[in-house]
């Protein structure tokens, strides 16, 4: 009964199991609460396309399952199996040649000849410092830096990378390529200041710990978390909606890994007015449109070294990928997209049958948009790897206004949870140095919608149950490793 529990947790996606774990961690009675009927959110995996072919629904490579405070002290490497690549990931470009970002940055800088020092000296400094940098980065940008020489060797490359002065660096179109490839992980126009910093920070990881891959796919993350939860006395249940915060009244914590548009809905009856307004004015972001393929054999790249690497960014130089993310910051569906592709079977065996493999790409697309972006993928694909379609078993695809299947989070295949701004960076979802206290006493708000923002780090969730336990109960943060 919720009578006989101490707190719950709406929401089982990275986040929601974070706060989970962290909750349970600390000796309360925790409840577990997920509308869909598997955990995992976006962090899941399924058989999409054919039996035997395991596809990731939303993440499939984790820049910072290394990087994450909260993944470092949960131990997330001796719990899971992550396989770190050579390459990072890889970018074609026209006329036959690819920029590779291999971890090693001195190799990395090697290969792109004329411009290498200058791409060396941009990101050695933070490479460096990579834990200092992830500290700063990973928490509310109204906290005090507590390594200011960091932050400010890291703004002030941002800055570079956010204003006209991109073009100042560097003389050829391959290293801009790559850092513009990376910054297109998070939706919007180039260049931008929100857009860089996030570039910096995911080009840092792929010259530091990597980009590794979980074997079995991204719900090996969640089942992980899940398993450690349901240790330490934690109840799981699917398949089950929550409509009104009235139906959680029974506990004495809520920890909610929703998106704001939810909170606003399910706190409509006990939410002050000022916060609901803040809550309504949090802005969306634009959408992607999803597909998954099921391959007769690995991906015929012209380029051999782009056979080997699970993370492949599509778009052609800096100024096009600009080109393209323009046209769908104004609602328009650029002709050649920039895609963001995983070939998962390169570093994982178990993700098809032998000699066959699974492919997992998007690309950006407006809000909420319908269109299948398949075949404008798939061109794109075609243009460095002849032969694509001769190899397609079967294919799924997930347009824009579909992701809320996926995650109510997802709706209108907005990733992030939220536009990924300057503004709502620092404003996410309100301007607070806690940011995921509401106003309500014992509610709280732990999802991608609260700082540091996107992606799976579990840092969201994390920092809601901590400052939980430190406001209702007093308690610091529990250790999270194994015992």
């Amino acid at each position: 009964m919720a009578g006989e529990r101490d707190a719950v947790v709406v929401g089982a996606g990275p986040n929601g199991l974070a706060a989970a774990v962290t909750l349970a961690r600390a000796g309360l009675r925790v409840d577990l609460l997920e509308q869909a009927g598997r955990i995992g959110g976006g962090a899941g995996t399924r058989e999409l396309t054919l039996p035997g072919f395991h596809h990731d629904v939303a993440s499939a490579v984790h820049p910072m399952a290394l990087a994450s405070p909260f993944f470092r002290q949960f131990q997330i490497e001796r719990r899971i199996d992550l396989r770190v690549p050579e390459i990072s990931f890889g970018h074609p470009l026209p006329h036959g040649r690819s920029g590779i970002a291999y971890r090693d940055l001195d190799r990395t800088a090697e290969a792109l000849g004329r411009d290498g020092a200058a791409y060396r000296r941009l990101f050695a400094p933070l490479v460096r410092r990579v834990e200092q940098l992830t500290r700063f980065t990973g928490e509310s940008l109204l906290q005090l830096p507590t390594e200011p020489a960091v932050t400010l060797d890291y703004g002030l490359r941002a800055l570079e990378q956010g204003s006209p002065a991109w073009r100042l660096r560097f003389h050829e179109e391959v290293a801009p390529a790559i850092l513009t490839g990376a910054a297109a992980h998070t939706i919007g126009s180039h260049p931008r200041l929100a857009m860089a910093g996030a570039g910096l920070a995911l080009g840092t990881h792929a010259h530091a710990a990597g980009w590794p891959v979980p074997i079995g796919g991204s719900q090996a993350i969640a089942d992980a978390l899940a398993a450690d939860f349901e240790a330490h006395g934690g109840r799981i249940v699917t398949g089950t909606r929550v409509r009104d915060l009235s139906e959680l009244t029974d506990y004495d914590t809520v920890v909610l890994d929703v998106s704001t548009r939810l909170l606003a809905s399910i706190g409509r009856d006990r939410l002050p007015a000022r916060y609901l307004g803040a809550l309504r004015r949090f802005r969306h972001g634009n959408g992607v449109a999803k597909m998954d393929l099921a391959l007769d054999g690995p991906v015929p790249w012209t380029d051999t070294e782009l056979r080997r690497t699970p993370t492949i960014h599509l778009g052609g130089t800096r100024q096009q990928i600009a080109a393209s993310e323009r046209d769908v910051a104004k609602g328009r569906l650029p002709d050649r997209p920039y895609v963001l592709l995983v070939q998962p079977s390169v570093i994982d065996p178990t993700r098809a049958p032998e000699g066959k493999a699974t492919l997992w790409a998007y690309t950006h697309v407006p809000y909420d948009c319908p269109v299948d972006r398949t075949e404008a993928m798939l061109d794109m694909v075609q243009e460095h790897a002849p032969g694509i379609r001769d190899l397609i078993l079967a294919r799924s695809a997930t347009p824009a206004s579909r992701f809320a299947d996926v995650s109510p989070n997802f709706a209108g295949g907005d990733f992030a949870t939220g536009a990924v701004t300057m503004a709502q960076l620092i404003k996410r979802p309100v301007v607070s140095r806690t940011p995921w206290r509401t106003p309500i006493d014992g509610l709280y708000l732990g999802s991608s919608a609260t700082s540091p923002g996107p992606s799976v780090h579990g840092l969201s969730g994390w920092y809601a149950a901590r400052t939980a336990l430190r406001d209702r109960y007093g308690l610091g943060a529990p250790e999270l490793g194994i015992e």
